[in-house]
């Protein structure tokens, strides 16, 4: 096998909040995959950083009452415990506030800049005269302009879905003073992504050479559209002062973007790494680097490294990824993590109540195709699944094994002809034990095919060492030597078992490699001619005495870890919604609404809006298409078959993604978005009174 030098970044965590169970899905995904192939011997680099720039940081560090710089370097020091905590491995974790993102960001700008590449224009935006800033949209409350509903986002209205400019906002009002905000122009500076040489670049690079996931590569179809159109826009790379993250050159006042010098922090956090260890990084990143570039990111971000990233990279001189993973969502008993039910589950807090964090490594590489899919983790189906393979399967076959060896042996395998006649049994009914299609699964990220092969192997294991039944072969002396075989065979399997388990459950494979008395597991290689058998350990080695690898899930630790998490809630509680009551109406103005029980038959991302969901309703006489802003509340799988409440007679509203033909009932506020439902019994069609 050729020795590969590799270079694999995971998303950058921004430096604003805890890590929880969704973040860790890439994380752990990243890190199994990485130790997958330097126990195959390749030299595989392994970065990452806090993204830490941005209006949220300064805004949170000044209400703290200290420095952003106070507070990212707190904040990096809890996300690399939580890490840590997780047995995730970087071969160096830093920051975007150094000197090396701050290079590299005016580096690549000014390339850009000198290739014609970066326009400046002049902008309107919302500008706060308490706190003399332009505010971003997310930070602009105020009327939705379609529907009139109040404390919407400056960019959609979560309540008819409507898409707009924060100026277009009534009665609008910053989040961060409550000022009412004036309208003030600013220059801006944009990377000219619409440009025919980035357009061109993308189509090719989006299409070629398998940088993208199928699924990916298709959505950059629907983005970059057909061949004679245009559908990319210029990029806003500039936020005005105050703000924190680097100034541009000769621009006093205006600074890079957040977005534009996060993906950079790739390159900074190498750099810092390369200077650490004497490495070349230009081997790395020049345009005729013949190293592996990989990027695992969530799926929501794909618009930036898939499009921005690729194009600025290449029109800037240097190279572009070898291929972007792309990821799920994280749902936690089949629904979006939720504060109030308990499963927006912090790192923190699981490790605070003493779970084992290579349980759900396990059960996320279970769960984990390499595709775009999001997984599911049911705590019901955790415990379940961890107690059955972890323990019932994989650990047992040393537990039912290893005590005789030592009792009995002293703790030596058996060797001589005895060995002989071990490798014999496992190459006439072990032979499908070959670690080629395992590595092929891991290799195509595909841990869930990777497990079922292993656990199917744990299953033969287990039935064998059933069949033999050593502790009834144990009750007799004379067959000591029979004993010595049967038990040596099943601590062999297992060995092989823990090579290939080894990048899941690093520390448990670690306690077993000295349990074991072996070197440290590297990944099983056979040619063509090879047996399995000749992976074995050597004939009479010695094992130490069996410690307890693992314990069973306790069910009574999955309710406390739910509890733990409510009660970080209960502790912060949301300030009451004090709404105004609308203007008095009467009775017959109330009849006039028609409101009707609805199915959802089919929910859909719509291309291009933020907030909206695509739903098919079924009101009894017909089918209705309606547009409802609760993207940010609900995946469309899970929306699927759901009654709901919705307004039949309101007039149908023509909007750029086709034709809204009434609404669906929800309540929002309090950061919250709640879709109505009626109670069981209520059938589609029927009329809410």
């Amino acid at each position: 096998m050729n020795a590969r030098k590799i270079l694999v970044t995971s998303a950058l965590p921004y430096a604003n909040g805890s890590i929880h169970l969704g973040h860790l899905v890439e994380y752990i995904q990243t890190d199994i995959w990485v130790r997958f192939l330097k126990m195959q011997g390749h030299t595989v680099h392994y970065v990452c950083a806090d993204d830490t720039h941005g209006t949220p940081v300064m805004l949170r560090a000044e209400k703290e009452g200290i420095t952003p710089e106070a507070l990212i370097a707190r904040v990096q020091v809890e996300h690399l415990n939580d890490f840590t905590g997780f047995n995730i491995h970087f071969d160096n974790y830093y920051s975007t506030h150094s000197d090396e993102t701050k290079h590299y960001s005016e580096a690549i700008y000014n390339r850009l800049k000198a290739s014609g590449l970066i326009a400046a224009r002049s902008i309107e935006q919302l500008y706060d005269p308490l706190k003399n800033m332009f505010l971003p949209d997310r930070f602009v409350k105020g009327e939705c302009p379609k529907c009139g509903a109040k404390d919407q986002y400056g960019d959609s209205c979560e309540v008819c879905g409507a898409a707009y400019a924060p100026t277009d906002l009534k009665q609008p009002y910053s989040a961060v003073s409550g000022a009412v905000p004036i309208k003030k122009s600013s220059e801006h500076f944009f990377f000219s992504l619409s440009d025919t040489r980035c357009v061109d670049f993308l189509r090719r690079w989006t299409s070629e050479d398998d940088h993208l996931q199928a699924e990916a590569a298709n959505k950059m179809k629907e983005w970059l559209g057909e061949a004679d159109e245009n559908k990319l826009s210029d990029w806003d790379i500039s936020r005005d002062a105050p703000y924190f993250g680097f100034e541009i050159p000769d621009a006093p006042g205006k600074y890079f973007y957040v977005w534009l010098d996060a993906p950079i922090g790739y390159m900074g956090s190498f750099k810092n790494f390369c200077e650490k260890n004497s490495l070349d990084f230009d081997s790395y990143w020049n345009k005729d680097s013949t190293t592996e570039l990989y990027h695992f990111i969530g799926k929501d971000i794909l618009y930036f490294h898939a499009l921005f990233w690729p194009a600025m990279l290449e029109h800037a001189g240097y190279r572009t990824p070898t291929k972007i993973f792309a990821h799920g969502f994280l749902t936690v008993n089949g629904e979006k993590m939720s504060k109030s039910r308990g499963t927006f589950i912090t790192a923190d807090s699981y490790l605070q109540q003493k779970l084992n964090p290579e349980w759900l490594r396990y059960y996320y590489a279970a769960k984990l195709n390499g595709s775009m899919e999001d997984i599911d983790l049911n705590l019901e189906d955790f415990v379940a699944r961890v107690n059955s393979d972890l323990v019932g399967k994989y650990v047992n076959i040393a537990s039912r094994c290893a005590g005789f060896i030592s009792k009995r042996f002293a703790g030596k395998l058996v060797d001589g002809e005895d060995f002989v006649q071990l490798q014999q049994m496992i190459d006439d009914s072990f032979k499908s034990w070959r670690p080629e299609k395992i590595a092929a699964a891991y290799q195509q990220r595909d841990f869930a095919a990777a497990v079922r092969y292993v656990m199917k192997h744990a299953d033969e294991a287990n039935e064998m060492i059933h069949t033999k039944a050593p502790w009834q072969i144990a009750k007799d002396p004379s067959r000591d030597k029979e004993l010595q075989l049967v038990c040596s065979l099943g601590i062999q399997l297992f060995y092989l078992l823990s090579s290939y388990l080894k990048p899941i459950l690093p520390e448990t494979v670690k306690q077993i490699e000295s349990f074991l008395n072996c070197e440290p597991l590297k990944w099983p290689t056979l040619s063509a001619e090879q047996p399995v058998s000749s992976l074995l350990l050597p004939a009479g080695h010695t094992i130490k005495p069996y410690q307890h690898l693992m314990t069973r899930i306790d069910n009574k630790k999955i309710q406390a870890l739910t509890a733990a998490n409510k009660q970080t809630l209960t502790a912060k509680p949301q300030p009451s919604i004090k709404e105004p009551i609308a203007d008095t109406i009467s009775i017959d103005d109330f009849s006039k609404i028609d409101l009707r029980v609805a199915k959802i038959v089919n929910a859909e991302q719509v291309d291009g809006a933020d907030k909206l969901l695509k739903l098919t309703l079924d009101i009894g006489s017909e089918q209705r298409t309606v547009f409802a802003g609760i993207k940010s509340a609900y995946d469309p799988e899970q929306l699927k078959g759901r009654m709901t409440i919705m307004v039949a007679n309101l007039a149908p509203r023509k909007m750029k993604f086709g034709l809204s033909e009434g609404m669906v009932l929800a309540a929002g506020g309090g950061g919250g978005l709640y879709l109505f439902s009626p109670d069981d019994g209520a059938q589609a069609g029927m009329r809410v009174k």
